[in-house]
């Protein structure tokens, strides 16, 4: 027999304190050249398809990073490994870093795309854009792989609010 069972109000903490509860990869999306390069932390990087090879990318319109893939069309998803804590840390504003400084105590390469791939990271994948889909206060980005660079390591979690590496079992 099934009983309904009486939940609490829906809201924006409550669900955000469920959506911690999974462990997520954690990337660092680059995006734009030059002096307008920036970018963010995000566990919200996901492949669509293998065929045609595509990702999705969720960024809040309110990010920095939002106006600059519009503007360049193009975003790098790199896949941190679980020694690059810092670098989650410099691109997600900790100590209010922002903008090109984002960069610094780390080595780039320039893609095909023009994004930026971390040296080391685990992977980087080179996306151009081929659709924003906005919804509430997010865009769901969809970007055509362009270029893929792989590395060995473990890779950087995020869950319940702090970061861990991933051992199998």
């Amino acid at each position: 027999m099934n009983i309904a069972v009486k939940l609490p109000p829906v809201t924006g903490p409550n669900l955000r304190d469920a959506m911690r509860l999974v462990a997520g990869g954690v990337s660092v999306i680059t995006a734009g050249e030059g002096d307008e390069r920036t970018g963010l932390t995000a566990t919200s990087a996901v492949s669509l398809s293998v065929d045609p090879p595509t990702m999705i990318i969720c960024v809040n319109r309110d990010a920095s990073a939002w106006p600059v893939i519009r503007r360049y069309g193009h975003y790098c998803v790199n896949i941190l490994a679980d020694h690059q804590r810092h670098v989650a840390d410099r691109f997600a504003g900790r100590g209010g870093i922002k903008g090109v400084a984002r960069y610094e105590n780390a080595d780039w390469n320039r893609l095909f795309t023009g994004a930026l791939a971390l040296e080391g990271a685990l992977a980087s994948v080179d996306c151009e854009v081929e659709e924003f889909v906005d919804r509430h206060s997010h865009s769901i980005i969809i970007g055509a792989v362009r270029g893929i660079r792989t590395a060995d390591g473990r890779p950087l979690v995020y869950a319940q609010g702090g970061y861990g590496g991933f051992h199998p079992a």
